[in-house]
């Protein structure tokens, strides 16, 4: 792609205050307020007065176009007269009679700008309220209730949860999910004692049963063991640690305005959606030489994780979770525990987001902010060759951390984004929670003749294998707009000169994209660097300026690319992608990924 082209960039890894009410006090990419929300809920409401059931699915800001943001940026950096703030919008999504619409209202006037209805195979996220009546419903449904006697299981022990179920070549699609229960009894460790075999079909949008599978009876794991609250363990415990104090005497070393944070060399936005959880935005960084703030990252954030289970059997095949566009990965975060989700010198900040009926729902505690010190070394030097000296120097690796976990059934994942005075951005990712399992009648692995498509790691209880990956959407602007992307390959050269003994040497050889197809990069067969720069900003050397995209270990899906969870998919057929800005091109997955059919991923959209 040439210089004048926009690079947006998507990688895929595997593993790995209070709100302003006043609106022109809030900053363009400020998430929406309470207020806004409930402003938000009143207009929608009365634009459809006669609809029944109407439900939220998505309300989220409405983002100016970049244009208008870095317009008004200037603004306010320069000494003549700042721009006012661009229009205060939210962007909708609710359903009723069976149809999803999308609303673009405007918050300043209280009106709406547009709607559209939703055409395409895709279903907007699910809400918890839709999934909390759909869980209840076996509990009134008669060959449920003859599933629980045969087992002699008490009903008062048993929880149920909602699954996507995705898309295996149908013709036709409604809104049903499969409900899949558990029993707890002496434990709160759900997952571990799985009812094997159950499982009803429910359609969301009539909230009804609409199918039954009883397939056979296997032992439910036993509750021994699974335990986890630290009030219910039992004997042996582990090794006691002493504690370890984490001090700013002080104060913190970082501030904050609202959503905007300063620390060190660096100035960002930290935002909220519903569906993507965190988005850092504006990230500049200070140059002491030429005394300004330069222009690193303009937006980043998640907007897809897949996690596809490998078991085909009738119970598990469906099981291939898109985690941020069919159950949102901003309103499924957690609140952070201080002092053990986040250390002492943590702030704190709020979230909130439209429950299923339009009303604010909060999420205390959803970030943390802190200065983040372990004892490692950003840079040290000890030179003995000057005679009669020895010169030591180190920097101590001092960052900012702005952290979150959200909690997806099972799994909590913590996402870190962190800031070093050296000028990186390190996005960090880590996989907790505890594991999604499968009911069996194995105890042994001597007993086992057959593909059991998983570990069986304690007795009745097998872990099927799985995969996790994260998308990350990385739009950087490298001293500027004007950005492109260079892949450099380090080849291997043999010696012609017969001056010298060496006989080869490796060299770099750059190629800069000129087309999407040219960025479609998978890591891993050659060595090679990723690079964003900015062809019109050079060095006084005259290297062009840029940035390294440093990857940590890679991995590629090993699903058919005609399996239809790989069709939905695709974005993870490349670790790399890099398409030209488009503000309506976020969601790698689609915009509706329920029940989606792979026709409206990036896959798609770099083949136009």
């Amino acid at each position: 792609m040439d210089a004048t082209t926009k690079v947006t960039l998507f990688s895929i890894l595997m593993l790995f205050w209070s709100h302003a009410e006043c609106n022109h006090l809030l900053h363009p990419l400020d998430p929406l307020t309470p207020s806004e929300l409930n402003l938000v809920r009143t207009i929608v409401q009365n634009f459809y007065p006669t609809s029944q059931n109407l439900t939220f699915h998505y309300v989220g800001l409405d983002e100016p176009n970049k244009p208008e943001i870095l317009k008004w940026l200037s603004s306010n950096n320069s000494k003549i007269k700042p721009k006012p703030r661009p229009p205060r919008r939210a962007f909708a999504v609710v359903r009723f009679q069976k149809q999803s619409h999308e609303i673009t209202v405007d918050l300043s006037t209280h009106s709406i700008v547009s709607t559209k209805d939703c055409e395409g195979n895709g279903n907007p996220m699910l809400t918890f309220g839709e999934q909390a009546v759909a869980s209840q419903l076996p509990f009134s449904y008669e060959p449920f209730k003859e599933s629980l006697k045969k087992r002699g299981l008490n009903t008062s022990q048993v929880v149920c949860a909602c699954f996507t179920i995705g898309w295996f070549g149908e013709g036709k699609t409604k809104r049903n999910v499969k409900v899949k229960c558990y029993y707890a009894n002496d434990t709160a460790n759900l997952y571990a004692r799985p009812l094997e075999g159950v499982a009803a079909v429910v359609d969301l949008d009539d909230m009804k049963i609409v199918g039954y599978n009883d397939r056979y009876v296997v032992p439910v794991p036993k509750a021994e063991g699974t335990e986890y609250r630290a009030s219910k363990l039992k004997p042996p415990f582990g090794p006691k640690h002493k504690g370890i104090a984490v001090t700013q005497d002080g104060g913190p070393g970082f501030t904050k305005d609202g959503h905007s944070v300063s620390w060190a060399n660096w100035n960002f936005h930290v935002g909220f959606d519903i569906r993507a959880g965190p988005i850092i935005s504006l990230a500049s960084i200070y140059d002491l030489q030429k005394q300004r703030h330069r222009r690193v990252l303009y937006k980043g954030f998640i907007p897809e994780l897949f996690v596809p289970y490998q078991d085909p059997t009738e119970e598990w095949y469906y099981t291939t979770y898109f985690d941020s566009g069919e159950y949102g990965f901003g309103q499924s975060m957690s609140s952070l525990q201080p002092l053990n989700d986040c250390p002492p010198n943590a702030a704190f900040i709020d979230a909130y987001y439209a429950g299923s009926d339009g009303t604010p729902v909060k999420i205390a505690n959803a970030f943390c902010i802190f200065e983040k010190y372990a004892g490692d070394i950003m840079w040290r030097h000890t030179e003995i060759s000057i005679p009669n000296e020895v010169i030591t120097e180190a920097r101590s690796d001092v960052s900012l951390v702005v952290r979150i976990v959200s909690t997806v059934g099972n799994y909590d994942y913590v996402i870190d984004w962190e800031f070093k005075p050296n000028g990186c951005i390190k996005i960090g990712v880590g996989l907790t929670g505890i594991l999604g399992l499968k009911a069996g009648t194995y105890t042994n692995t001597d007993q086992i003749k057959e593909d059991i498509y998983g570990t069986l790691i304690a007795d009745n209880t097998i872990g099927i294998y799985h995969d996790h990956f994260f998308t990350y959407y990385l739009d950087l602007d490298i001293d500027g707009e004007a950005n492109s992307f260079v892949k450099s390959n380090l080849e291997t050269v043999r010696v012609k000169d017969d001056t010298t003994p060496r006989k080869s040497y490796w060299t770099v050889v750059s190629e800069t994209a000129k087309t999407e197809a040219d960025a479609k990069i998978n890591l891993g067969s050659k060595p090679s660097e990723l690079l964003v720069v900015n062809p019109n900003k050079k060095t006084k050397q005259g290297n062009k300026i840029g940035y390294r995209l440093l990857p940590g270990p890679v991995a590629h899906p090993l699903l058919l690319n005609d399996d239809y969870p790989q069709i939905r998919a695709a974005f993870t057929n490349y670790n790399v992608w890099v398409t030209p800005y488009n503000k309506s091109e976020k969601w790698v997955g689609g915009s509706y990924v329920d029940r989606s059919r792979g026709d409206d991923t990036i896959a798609i959209w770099s083949l136009r």
